[in-house]
């Protein structure tokens, strides 16, 4: 027994070295960063993004995306340093060189093996690198490799090199046998012989005062390094020192020094030499052998460890306070009192002692007791009358240093309001579980009254108002209560439920509470107080301005005059002093969402620097002033810009270049343009504002895309699709929680347009256009003259047709002249004809019958008259005329042809072309048939006709003729 009670001391002796609150801390496995589970070293540039040593490459992180860059030959990377050119050296095993970017902006490998003399380049691992003026110095066991204008340089030692470290610029190594050394124009020097040095291997130098190093050592603790010699610096801490191993150190700011170990985690000590804090696997570190230490530019801390990477939030104004952390109770209130911090839990009271002098108290060292007699459910803690009273499930306590005094065992008392606002007051109500409890304070000492008769509900919330003897109660679901209490306290006169009917927004979720000298109630619908003159509750026009229509659930007013809220397990706090024109602010505390405990918050604002914020598994400090002026302006950095749904599609690797140099923002020269095909697009951008991730929100714009800005969000990818032709601009800015916007990071890049809108195809369309339109012109010339050609062939045509009609017309009237002519010709022929057929009848009959007056000369004269009549020419030459006329001029041709046909076979051509008989012929031309004969044979001879040739036929054909 006497054993484990010496053991119990012990720990919490030790754990009472380490400050009372704790900041948070972050772990990162392999998990989250998919690569080693070792991690070496640390470093961080100019944007804030982080670079580590990791078994399996260089490991960057820019708080939200990790990207893993290997090494040529695979092996672990074991230090990492960044110059002032941005290039990240690192030490692997064989293997020096440094990352850049590319063109792209993605980092690419450029490796500094074969600069090293050729025998040289056998040297393990590199555990130290060190940057002089741009100068680089990486150490290995056997060797120390200087890089400088592209050529290597061999530093050799008789034995080992053990350590490598820069401080105030100059650079410092251990030689196993020849002390710590200094370098200096290429030498490396004696600096200090201690004898010490033989047998401890330094870890580090870090800058302690005017002329002071502090040194550290791996197995014999610290050491100061005055005038070139070492002082050992006695702590209180060197048996974890000597045990534990000190594997690293760095300062983190004027008085702090952190420690990295190799079994115990990560140690803040003083400048005295004082423990600060001790961070450790039972306090959230993955591992507890730390293989390096990084104060990043917000002073916070980073430890790449054996197994992962953790992240102390060392500079945060928001810690977390465990009164116990064996049993993780939920902390329901708090109080400071006669120096001493009181958290009332789940499960009892505890109290811890505050330094004199910290102002914030969650620096103060110390450790938290149980305060006996307390166990079970702490509700409220209230200081009246100086004096530090407990509300509790077993009844009302009053604390008096270590132990609970039992003042009323009525179950269950909520909070305590004194009636008097003068001190010290003589009477106190308090809400229980069963109502109103009255308390009397007399001669520095309380007693219990007895329960105020007339009610018996819980009231959790109660605000007295002593102008008018009442109290004001809200109850869950029914409304709110107004008390108006007798004289002597031990009744109520008269109860009044007010309910929706009479203005409240609700009949449930309503709240009383004190503040600004106001009785004011908490609503699903903003702050309402009561019109004692309309009897009804009307909105307040205390805090709705800004409180408006928020459900609030708790409000708490600080000595500031600033009032604290909590809206949906949000804290938040309405700033007078920080108001803007006639309108106070209002900040929220992203990093304390949905860790209260909704139904039972509790707020308790000592001062600006000490908040305490009841919580499901601690209580957490915040330090407001701190946080307001601690808050950085956001910054933004643009991860990876890549091809949507493609493989290996990394556009952009996050890193702008400028003529060959690291720049901040794009150059003009290096816009990237896209095919048309990969026109959807990826962005990452996230901030490095590591400890402030869940306060920070973006807001985005494709200028060339979208018309405004989105609003804004904490996601931190976003995809376009589908993207026209175009110049576009991707802009990405940070908001933090204060409403601080970071300058904007832009990225501009070009979407060509696709294969059928591209110059030389316009061209081609161009010539095409004008192809077509020649063709087109060519072709409707074509057209027209083919039209022309047609219309001139159809008006030809018409042409051929109507003289064609006028030829036939022509003709039929031709044929009819000639029909008539011949008609002529035939009645003539026939009158000839007949006449001659007359005549030679006459004449017939003449000769034949003679009479007695033959020789009479009248007889005479008679037959004289018919031979000229048989004789005359008249009818010839009518008839020659008519025949002509019908034949084309017969007579004509044929005479031409034969002149020697005589006029007689003129007239017997004609008459054979009538197609006349050989009678018909005798008649006409007054012969006999058998001359008729003759003469055809006659005329046959001269127009020298064959016997085969019918004269008819040649008579027809020589008229066509």
């Amino acid at each position: 027994m006497i054993l484990c009670s010496i053991f119990f001391l012990l720990i919490f002796d030790a754990r009472g070295q380490n400050q009372i609150a704790s900041p948070q801390i972050v772990n990162y496995k392999n998990d989250d960063y998919k690569a080693g589970t070792q991690n070496w070293d640390v470093a961080q540039d100019e944007r804030g993004i982080l670079y580590f040593g990791n078994n399996e490459g260089l490991l960057t992180f820019n708080g939200h995306f990790w990207n893993l860059y290997r090494l040529p030959n695979l092996t672990v990377i074991r230090s990492v340093e960044i110059d002032s050119k941005s290039r990240i050296y690192i030490g692997g095993q064989d293997e020096i060189g440094y990352f850049f970017p590319g063109n792209n902006g993605s980092l690419q490998y450029h490796s500094l093996i074969s600069l090293i003399p050729e025998n040289e380049r056998r040297f393990s691992d590199i555990w130290n690198i060190c940057i002089v003026n741009d100068e680089v110095f990486f150490r290995s066991i056997n060797k120390i490799l200087h890089y400088k204008e592209g050529s290597i340089k061999v530093y050799k030692t008789e034995t080992e090199w053990q350590f490598l470290g820069l401080v105030n610029n100059q650079l410092y190594a251990q030689s196993q046998q020849g002390g710590l050394m200094k370098y200096n124009n290429g030498i490396w020097r004696p600096f200090c012989e201690d004898e010490v040095l033989k047998n401890a291997a330094i870890t580090s130098v870090a800058n302690f005062g005017k002329d002071t190093l502090l040194v550290s050592t791996l197995k014999k603790g610290l050491f100061y390094l005055v005038n070139n010699k070492l002082i050992s610096k006695k702590t209180e801490l060197d048996k974890n020192f000597y045990s534990d191993r000190i594997y690293c150190c760095k300062r983190v700011n004027e008085q702090w020094f952190a420690i990295g170990t190799t079994s115990a985690g990560v140690i803040i000590i003083d400048k005295k030499g004082n423990l600060v804090q001790k961070y450790t696997f039972q306090d959230g570190l993955q591992n507890n052998n730390i293989r390096g230490l990084l104060i990043d530019k917000h002073k916070n801390l980073w430890l790449p460890s054996d197994d992962g990477i953790d992240f102390i939030e060392l500079n945060s104004p928001i810690k977390s306070i465990h009164p116990d952390r064996s049993k993780q109770t939920t902390s329901y209130a708090i109080n400071v009192f006669n120096d001493q911090l009181y958290i009332g839990t789940s499960n009892g009271l505890y109290q811890a002692k505050l330094e004199k002098g910290q102002r914030d108290f969650s620096l103060s060292k110390s450790v938290f007791t149980e305060v006996s007699n307390a166990s079970g459910q702490v509700w409220n803690l209230d200081e009246i009358n100086g004096h530090l009273l407990m509300g509790h499930e077993d009844g009302c306590f009053e604390i008096t240093g270590p132990t609970a005094k039992q003042i009323y065992n009525t179950p269950g008392t909520w909070l305590f309001q004194p009636v008097s606002n003068v001190f010290p007051t003589r009477s106190i109500i308090a809400g229980t579980y069963k109502g109103l409890q009255n308390i009397n304070f007399l001669n520095g000492a309380f007693a219990d009254l007895g329960h105020i008769d007339g009610l018996y509900e819980s009231l959790r919330f109660i605000a007295f108002d002593n102008s008018s003897n009442t109290v004001w109660a809200s109850h869950p679901y029914r409304g709110v209560f107004r008390l108006q209490l007798s004289a002597d306290l031990k009744s109520i006169d008269k109860k009044t439920i007010y309910t929706q009917k009479e203005g409240l927004p609700s009949n449930l979720g309503n709240y009383i509470y004190r503040v600004k000298n106001r009785i004011v109630v908490a609503t699903t619908k903003g702050i309402y107080e009561f019109d004692d003159h309309k009897k009804r509750f009307i909105q307040s026009n205390l805090l709705n301005a800004t409180l408006n229509n928020f459900t609030l659930r708790y409000l708490k007013e600080d000595p500031d005059g600033n009032v604290w809220f909590v809206t949906d397990k949000t804290v938040g706090v309405v700033d007078f002093q920080l108001s803007s024109g006639n309108k106070p602010s209002v900040f929220y505390f992203p990093e304390l969402n949905d860790k209260i405990v909704k139904g039972f918050e509790s707020i308790y604002p000592y001062n600006k620097e000490n908040i305490f914020i009841g919580a499901s598994k601690a209580v957490y400090h915040l330090n407001y002033k701190k946080y307001i002026d601690n808050i950085s302006k956001p910054t933004v950095v643009l991860g990876k810009v890549k091809l949507s749904g493609q493989e290996d599609s990394t556009i952009f690797g996050g890193y702008f270049l400028n003529e060959g140099k690291s720049s901040l923002t794009q150059s003009s020269k290096d816009i990237y343009k896209l095919s048309h095909s990969y026109n959807s697009i990826h962005f990452e951008y996230s901030s490095t504002l590591f400890e402030q991730q869940k306060n920070t929100v973006f807001s985005y714009q494709l200028v060339g895309f979208d018309d405004d800005w989105s609003p804004w969000t904490d996601k931190m990818e976003k995809d376009y699709t589908n993207l026209p032709a175009g110049k576009y601009s991707f802009k990405v800015k940070a908001r933090n929680n204060l409403g601080s916007d970071s300058l904007p990071v832009v990225y501009t890049f070009i979407v060509l347009p696709p294969w059928y809108q591209t110059w030389w195809m316009y061209c081609f369309y161009g010539l095409l256009i004008s192809g077509i339109l020649l063709y087109v012109y060519r072709w409707q010339q074509r057209k027209h003259q083919e039209e022309q050609q047609k219309l001139q062939y159809m008006h030809q045509l018409e042409l051929d047709r109507n003289e064609k009609e006028i030829v036939r017309l022509e003709k039929e009237k031709l044929a009819a002249d000639i029909n008539y002519k011949n008609k002529e010709l035939s009645i003539i022929t026939m009158h000839m004809v007949e006449r001659g057929k007359v005549l030679a009848k006459v004449k017939e009959l003449l000769v034949k019958k003679p009479s007695a007056d033959e020789n009479a000369t009248s007889f005479r004269q008679l037959l004289r008259l018919i031979r000229e009549v048989e004789n005359g020419e008249q009818d010839w030459n009518q008839f020659t005329m008519h025949f002509n006329n019908v034949n084309d001029d017969f007579f004509n041709k044929l005479k031409n042809t034969y002149p020697e046909l005589t006029s007689t076979e003129l007239k017997l051509c004609a008459y054979i072309k009538m197609n006349l008989s050989t009678k018909e012929i005798a008649q006409l031309m007054n012969i006999t048939s058998k001359a008729i004969e003759v003469a055809r044979y006659r005329l046959r001879k001269k127009l020298q006709l064959t016997p085969e040739t019918n004269l008819y036929d040649f008579l027809v054909k020589t008229s066509k003729d």
